[in-house]
């Protein structure tokens, strides 16, 4: 056989694409004449004619037709005509014969036909010779062949893995591009993280960008992840759309997400509908969860049992939840065991609830526990209220702080409290701080009353009096917690306020905390009040509080009526007074009680 030439082939030509812009019939009459032309040729003899007309006679899939054809013009040594038969015989289900005429071409230099020759090789668990041929045909150029090398040598977890996929994208393989950047992806941490290799996440991303634009569905997925990340809203719903209408179920409801906080639920609901008839778990849940939001429960179950069916436990606990929302306790303890016992550890921690909740606390423990191994931060929060239950202060500490670690507010703060039970200051005041930045009033109140307790005395001023000071510290938390509705913490900043001499400050507290139930408020705001010259308005408000249990409110209202000649009145109240105490309170009443006793007597 004579050595064969550089001839055109059936996966390497792009002789047979016509030009853009032409209709089918004048596409199909082109094709005609050049069918006319290459058989024409090859009656005359024309070897590269035959190669030609066998391939287009192949590609239309008239084997019986091209098969003479392309032996002809293998015979007389055109080696892509040798490639094309080999794709024939291998169509017609003849492997072996296939490959032989592989070979030939392969070693006539066809990088197609080594490609071809070596899948061939892998096919049959030759992995020696694939890895040969295939190296072969990437050496060459061929970017079929180095991506299947590099497929190969990913299999056997071969660091040459990463070069040869990179020279297979880098000639326009699409799923080389893709696999490249799932590559990178994975040096990355969680949700595309890039830590310090910033550049392994711009490489991923152009990466996906390039395979992505050659209509690689699931590239545009991952590409549409990364920008949605990244804050660019658009972009990314450019390529979720695209890769959806391409069939990709998780761009689809990706895209529902996006347009769901956009505010267009509708559109949302579209997306998400498409998803879920193709599988989608994640888009059946949110189906059913905007069903269950617009007050058909029914229809939200419909969906939460599609997203279960596909394999999603996140649809097994949404129907726990909607089951117990409903007060059907016994179905959703149902549904919430099948998703805990398939490791949904939220689940989990909602069985424990539900079952603490029927008093079985034996019961509630061990799942608190899985789900908190698991790592739900509120379950450990919650096993640290269980223990702390049972008095067992030591273990309940354990899981407050492994809950304050993972940024857990309230966990944060009983962490806090225990330090300063034990006297570890500096250790309450960083568990405070945390607890407080997290939105914790009684964390704020507690962690001013750390810093309150360390400022020098205030210098004394008198009511009324205009004063400039900067806040301190401690009254901008305890300020915080005021503001956040906390009692004490109202009373207190309405104190300092008293201190620095701004009675319309302190005033304003002391009512919003006496209005919230606070008898302290009360109280302080009655002896406000009477400083100002409003005693029967602070003798309302000292009744109040008094009411309320508070001693020193009643003695001043014993006082009042004493001095308005009600005796009878002040009695009662110095009788309450004495009752409640605190005992320099009580002694005081008692003397004022028997004096007024006295008094009506005589």
């Amino acid at each position: 056989m004579d050595v064969m030439g550089d001839k055109a082939t059936l996966f390497e030509t792009g002789r047979f694409v016509q030009p853009s812009g032409r209709d089918g019939a004048g596409e199909a009459a082109d094709d005609a004449a050049e069918e006319v032309r290459q058989r024409l040729a090859a009656e005359a003899g024309d070897v590269e004619a035959m190669s030609v007309l066998g391939a287009l006679l192949l590609r239309r899939g008239d084997l019986d037709g091209a098969e003479p054809h392309l032996r002809a013009a293998t015979a007389a040594g055109d080696r892509a005509a040798a490639n094309n038969l080999g794709v024939l015989l291998h169509q017609r289900g003849y492997a072996d014969d296939a490959a032989g005429w592989w070979r030939i071409a392969a070693v006539a230099g066809s990088a197609a036909a080594a490609h071809a020759l070596g899948r061939h090789h892998r096919e049959r668990g030759d992995e020696p010779a694939a890895e040969y041929w295939l190296r072969q045909s990437a050496e060459q150029g061929h970017a079929l062949g180095a991506y299947a090398l590099a497929d190969l040598l990913e299999h056997r977890q071969d660091a040459g893995a990463e070069q040869w996929m990179r020279i297979a994208a880098e000639r326009g393989h699409r799923e080389a591009a893709y696999r490249l950047a799932r590559a990178l992806d994975r040096r990355l941490g969680p949700e595309g993280d890039v830590g310090d290799d910033h550049g392994a996440g711009a490489e991923a991303e152009l990466w996906y960008r390039q395979a992505a634009a050659r209509g690689h569905r699931r590239a545009a997925l991952h590409l549409g992840a990364i920008l949605e990340r990244r804050g660019a809203l658009k972009e990314a719903g450019r390529w979720y759309l695209t890769s959806a209408k391409d069939g990709e179920a998780r761009a689809a409801c990706a895209l529902g997400f996006l347009l769901r906080d956009a505010g267009d639920t509708e559109s949302a609901a579209v997306w998400w509908l498409r998803a879920a008839q193709d599988g989608d778990g994640n888009a059946a849940n949110a189906l059913g969860a905007l069903h269950a939001e617009r007050g058909e429960p029914q229809t939200a179950e419909r969906w939460y049992r599609a997203a279960m069916d596909a394999g999603d436990d996140n649809g097994a606990y949404n129907l726990g939840l909607l089951c117990a929302e409903q007060g059907r306790t016994a179905q959703a303890e149902q549904w919430y065991r099948r998703a805990a016992y398939a490791g949904h550890r939220e689940a989990a921690n909602a069985l424990a609830i539900l079952l603490l909740q029927g008093g079985d606390t034996a019961g509630a423990e061990p799942w608190f526990s899985k789900a908190a191994e698991a790592g739900s931060v509120d379950a450990a929060f919650n096993l640290g209220i269980l223990f702390a239950g049972r008095g067992e202060e030591a273990v309940a500490l354990r899981w407050y702080e492994r809950a304050a670690a993972a940024g857990h507010t309230e966990a944060a703060l009983q962490v806090g409290i225990a330090r300063l039970r034990e006297g570890d200051e500096a250790g309450a005041e960083r568990h405070l701080r945390c607890a407080a930045g997290g939105g914790s009033a009684e964390a704020a109140y507690r962690l001013a009353t750390v810093l309150d307790a360390r400022r020098p005395p205030a210098p004394e001023h008198s009511l009324g009096e205009p004063v400039h000071e900067e806040k301190s510290e401690c009254e901008e938390w305890y300020e915080r917690a005021a503001s956040q509705g906390h009692r004490r913490a109202q009373v207190r900043v309405g104190m300092l306020a008293a201190a620095r001499g701004d009675v319309v400050e302190a005033a304003r507290w002391y009512r919003e905390a006496a209005e919230a139930g606070s008898r302290n408020g009360a109280f302080n705001l009655g002896l406000l009040l009477a400083r100002e010259g409003s005693e029967p308005e602070a003798a309302v408000w000292w009744a109040r509080a008094a009411d309320a249990g508070h001693g020193r409110a009643a003695l001043r209202l014993a006082l009042v009526y004493a001095r308005r000649g009600e005796l009878a009145e002040g009695q009662r109240w110095a009788d309450r007074a004495v009752a409640l105490g605190p005992a320099e309170v009580s002694e005081r009443a008692a003397r004022l009680r028997d004096a007024l006793r006295e008094e009506l007597s005589a």
